[in-house]
C-alpha cells in the first residue's frame, strides 16, 4: 500500500491534497504534525479522514497508532470519563 506524506495546513487544503493522492492510487495517509496534535491537527485528521473514505488508513505522524482508532471500550479511558 502507498503512503502518502500530507503537510497542507490547512483542514481544506489537506482535503484537497488527500483527494489528488487518492486518484494517484494511495491507500494510507499521514499527516504532518503541525499543532503538537492539538487542535488545528485534530481538524486537518478529520478533514484527511473524510476525504480518503473509510477503506484508508489516515494518522497523525508520531502516533504509535492511528488516532481515533478503537481499541476496545472503554479501554485506557480515565475512571471519570468511563462512569459519565
Amino acid at each position: 500500500m502507498t503512503t502518502a506524506y500530507i503537510t497542507a495546513r490547512t483542514p481544506v487544503d489537506v482535503a484537497r491534497e488527500v483527494e489528488s493522492q487518492l486518484k494517484a492510487g494511495c491507500g494510507r495517509f499521514l499527516l504532518q504534525e503541525l499543532d503538537g496534535g492539538g487542535m488545528l491537527d485534530l481538524e486537518r485528521l478529520g478533514a484527511a479522514r473524510y476525504a480518503a473514505g473509510i477503506q484508508a488508513e489516515v494518522e497523525l505522524e508520531g502516533q504509535s497508532s492511528p488516532v481515533g482508532a478503537s481499541s476496545g471500550a472503554g479501554a485506557g479511558a480515565p475512571a471519570v470519563a468511563r462512569t459519565r
